[in-house]
């Protein structure tokens, strides 16, 4: 059982003050979390592998093929201003 002396010395190391309500509040919560603990602890997790998410997560990337670029010309056919085959932009460091 947690007592109102444990949910203080957790509340001092957080730098909450608590109201009296609050602290029996997380008096009452911090039980129930230190329960459900236990519950997990008493299960037989010895043939469980570990894993880190509860779903199979894999990239997915396509086949690296060569193949032709884009011509200068090309790429800066829409370009609003270009100078000497390159994009000019305006100068944002003074």
């Amino acid at each position: 059982m947690i007592d109102k002396k444990t949910v203080l010395s957790v509340a001092g190391l957080a730098r909450l003050s608590l109201k009296e309500e609050e602290i029996n509040l997380y008096q009452r919560q911090l039980a129930d979390v230190l329960s459900y603990i236990d519950k997990l602890n008493q299960l037989d997790v010895r043939d469980v592998e570990p894993t880190f998410h509860a779903i199979s997560v894999e990239n997915v990337l396509r086949e690296d093929k060569l193949q032709e670029s884009l011509s200068v010309e090309n790429v800066l056919s829409n370009a609003p201003s270009k100078e000497r085959g390159c994009f000019k932009v305006p100068k944002i460091i003074s």
